[in-house]
């Protein structure tokens, strides 16, 4: 009996003495995909500003009171449209002046030449003397003279008499008016009595960095660029309120000159504003679609992290097990965001079950696939 409790007391403390190992982690199912490329957009966002395309100073070009205001301000007038009226009293008795200058003159040149016409064949017969003649003739052409310089002075006049009709040089929107009836307007000062912008097509400019855009220069020249059909830069705009402007532009216009002070070269695009949804001054975000690069990565927007310095993603190692990446992050597009560096063809990241995810646990994937490449396609409005 001692003999008994003696031995199970023994194999007690030697089970009591063996450690327990512990069991692995269990690994945790996740989707995998694995990195490949892809034809991407190439997309450059900047803010930009509007312009008109043409802007008009309507400044008075007689003195003069302004006696009516002609268009209604804020809307459309067309070239040629009158917009103010200007007292033309004096200009009316100015003219009637120079026009009755005009026909004394008008005598007076006719006296002459009838003069000229009777002593010509006198002076053949010897009847007048050829000074006498050469003094009648110099009359003559002098009165001409001063008829062709009074109807100078009457087309003057009556060209400063159309201007007392302010018409709008361009057409466009009118905007507030800068004087009202009974002012005084005067020509020497040019006084400023409206302005007119074409606001349709518009232009929007922004800058963009000297070194960025030479970037994109020598990958269009390499062909890592392509750009589309007519070489045109599509540009896109994102409005204040957010909403996406429903037409296209394209770049019209590149300075070739760099801006000392900020490093920026400026550039301009062209857009249809048949609704006038664009007003001149309204800053906008422009993107540019600068063709597209044929070997991109591109990588779901739920799969990343996206933090101050860039973005992180969750990978699989050799081992099997997640591990933290870090990438650089270029434009969003559609769901997914473009990778510029972090990632390379046949690197595996984890898109599903990242709340559960750390860093070295082991991973089991439930699914592998390839980028889609309809996925990475811009989004047209």
């Amino acid at each position: 009996m001692s003999r008994t409790i003696a031995a199970m007391l023994m194999l007690l403390v030697a089970a009591c003495g063996q450690e327990e190992e512990p069991a692995p982690p269990q690994a945790i199912p996740a989707q995998v995909m694995t990195i490949g490329t892809q034809v991407i957009p190439n997309i450059i966002e900047l803010p930009g500003r509007v312009e008109p395309v043409r802007t008009a100073e309507v400044r008075a070009r007689v003195t003069g009171i302004v006696q009516r205001r002609l268009y209604e301000e804020g809307t459309d007038v067309r070239s040629g449209q009158p917009l103010f009226r200007i007292d033309p009293a004096e200009l009316q008795a100015s003219y009637a002046q120079i026009q009755a200058s005009l026909r004394r003159a008008q005598a007076t040149a006719a006296n002459a030449e009838a003069v000229v016409k009777r002593y010509r064949p006198l002076v053949s017969e010897n009847a007048i003397s050829q000074q006498e003649f050469d003094a009648a003739l110099a009359a003559s052409r002098e009165a001409s003279a001063n008829v062709m310089q009074v109807k100078a002075q009457l087309d003057e006049s009556s060209l400063r008499l159309g201007y007392t009709t302010v018409r709008a040089p361009i057409s466009g929107r009118a905007g507030r008016a800068q004087v009202t009836e009974g002012a005084l307007v005067s020509q020497p000062e040019a006084t400023l009595l409206t302005r007119i912008e074409q606001l349709s097509p518009i232009y929007v400019t922004f800058a963009e960095s000297a070194s960025e855009l030479q970037r994109f220069r020598r990958g269009i020249s390499d062909g890592t660029y392509e750009l589309g059909d007519g070489d045109q830069v599509e540009v896109r705009l994102t409005l204040g309120d957010g909403s996406v402007y429903p037409v296209a532009g394209a770049i019209d216009f590149l300075d070739f000159s760099v801006n000392q002070a900020t490093g920026t070269v400026q550039l301009r695009a062209k857009f249809p504003n048949p609704a006038g949804l664009l007003l001149p001054g309204e800053f906008v975000r422009a993107k540019l679609y600068v063709g597209q690069t044929r070997s991109g990565i591109v990588v779901p927007q739920g799969a990343v992290t996206v933090t101050d310095s860039g973005g992180t993603v969750l990978a699989l190692d050799k081992d099997g097990k997640a591990a933290q990446r870090r990438i650089e992050l270029g434009q969003l597009v559609g769901k997914n965001w473009i990778v510029t560096s972090g990632l390379e063809v046949g690197d595996r990241i984890i898109t599903s079950n990242l709340q559960k995810i750390r860093p070295g646990m082991p991973v089991q994937p439930i699914g592998a696939s390839a980028a889609a490449g309809a996925s990475a396609q811009v989004a047209r409005p």
